[in-house]
């Protein structure tokens, strides 16, 4: 088993990859480090003497700087590291013309809906308009489930507390993301449930879904309804006839869009998990297939390297706003832009924002960036793209699912059960989390500290996604979960 790892050869610390002892000697070859504390796994420590203002680098790259003099062997951690980072930053286009080479051809068994997307789930979505229609959602989901079966997989809802009493860019958040769900391809059918006094009431959201298969989203007003259980599973009954006229059919993977998150990161998410998940999306790129990467606060002190990798001078300029209006937006309600890592990061390994950062960006491989989209905005083009969210779990998975992404790759060095509007994958950076979660953790990286390669477990994650996207169901599918969270802002991104 692999005890640490010096991720770069310019790296002044190096990362324990399981828990390290005090006075063990670590061998690299051209130096040898004796440690003066035990060093948990996930943790760094210093390769050399760091003086009190140097920089700290990992990942070939800056992230952070010494509090104080770190002695070689020592514990590098939040007590003696701090952050380097600023508010709003000038920024220069240095591109590194990144490029992906084509390779094979695959396929998965998917459903080809008539506006011509392809969904990797054939189900029935209720979607109310507003909050106030969340139980009867409920009620209505409950009493239809007699109609799941043949190839209509479930039949759920998504509840949420919004859709009236909401103003501006807030509302306008809500109308563009449930228009986005409505139209998305894994759900066969869809039933729009309003109560019809609210403000994102059926007639003011249909504008926001443009031209649609009537056969496939019917629309319910409970206020004028006498029952609206009743009448909604008449509506049920008839649209699940049509949801089960879609087969699984041969279809490219060149048609497949990925969303790629983060969540309960440790010190080893940056190393194993997140390289993994980069690898994968620079094999789906590879045969034409599409990837979104987002959180953008977990973006800030690594976002130069994703500017870099921007196809063209006006995709950089879209990232700089990306960054920046993410940053006006935490100055504009008074918190500071680098109040990140969470707790639990920091238990696991990861000290600065910056730490947080350039290993929360291994998701993205190294295909060169071809969109960069708004929140709520749809994917428009092939490749690698980035999307304007925050980085809370709930909130950024649904925005990838609004943008269009089938299945989520999420990466947790923690673990947590939720799930979002599509397929989301577990996928665990460590041992001890797939063997205590199996009901939370679809795939694990944690292999990699002993036999297993990034490149060789990428492959592997391909493999698994194809499977899942003819059908497998993860483990939060066999739960029966499906979140929506909405992100709820009061001023412009």
């Amino acid at each position: 088993m692999k005890e640490f790892i010096r991720i770069n050869d310019s790296d002044n610390v190096a990362v324990a990859l399981m828990p390290l002892s005090k006075d063990k000697t670590i061998d690299l070859g051209d130096i040898k480090v004796t440690l003066l504390q035990d060093i948990p796994q996930g943790h760094k420590f210093a390769l050399a003497k760091i003086k009190s203002g140097d920089a700290i680098i990992k990942y070939g790259n800056q992230i952070g700087i010494a509090k104080e003099d770190i002695p070689m062997g020592s514990w590098v951690h939040t007590h003696n590291i701090g952050t380097a980072l600023g508010e709003l930053l000038e920024y220069k286009y240095n591109p590194v013309h990144a490029s992906i080479t084509g390779s094979e051809e695959r396929f998965f068994d998917g459903f080809r809906r008539s506006d011509g997307k392809v969904g990797v789930r054939n189900e029935i979505w209720i979607v109310p308009t507003v909050g106030c229609m969340n139980s009867v959602a409920k009620e209505i989901e409950r009493s239809a489930q007699h109609l799941v079966g043949g190839s209509l997989e479930s039949i759920f809802a998504f509840n949420h507390p919004y859709g009236c009493s909401q103003m501006g860019d807030d509302q306008e958040n809500t109308r563009e993301i449930l228009a986005d769900l409505i139209r998305h391809p894994n759900a066969g059918g869809v039933l729009v449930l309003g109560l019809g006094c609210e403000n994102s009431n059926i007639d003011v959201l249909k504008p926001y879904l443009g031209d649609y298969d009537d056969k496939r989203i019917k629309f319910l007003v409970g206020q004028n309804s006498e029952d609206e259980v009743e009448d909604a599973l008449a509506i049920l009954t008839d649209l699940a006839e049509y949801v089960k006229t879609f087969k699984r059919e041969k279809c490219n993977a060149s048609e497949l869009i990925i969303g790629m998150k983060c969540g309960g990161s440790d010190g080893l998410s940056g190393i194993t998990a997140n390289p993994t998940v980069g690898g994968f999306s620079d094999i789906l790129i590879s045969k034409g297939g599409t990837t979104i990467l987002t959180e953008v606060p977990e973006m800030f002190g690594a976002e130069q390297q994703l500017m870099n990798r921007c196809d063209n001078e006006e995709l950089f300029d879209k990232t700089v706003c990306l960054i920046n209006d993410f940053k006006n937006y935490f100055k504009a309600h008074n918190q500071t832009i680098y109040e990140n890592p969470s707790p639990g990061n920091k238990a696991g390994g990861i000290s600065t924002l910056e730490d947080k950062s350039n290993g929360c960006t291994q998701k993205s491989g190294s295909a060169p960036v071809k969109g960069v989209l708004k929140y709520a905005e749809p994917v428009h083009e092939k490749g690698l793209n980035l999307l304007s969210a925050p980085g809370n779990d709930l909130v950024a998975s649904t925005a990838l699912a609004a943008s269009g992404a089938q299945i989520i790759l999420f990466t947790t060095g923690r673990g947590t059960p939720f799930a979002s509007p599509v397929p989301t994958v577990k996928i665990s950076t460590n041992n001890t989390l797939y063997n205590k979660k199996k009901n939370w953790i679809d795939f694990n990286c944690g292999t990699i500290v002993e036999t297993d390669t990034v490149s060789g477990l990428s492959e592997k994650l391909f493999e698994y996604v194809l499977e899942v996207a003819s059908g497998k169901t993860v483990k939060s599918e066999d739960a029966g979960y499906h979140d929506l969270a909405i992100f709820k802002q009061g001023v412009t991104l």
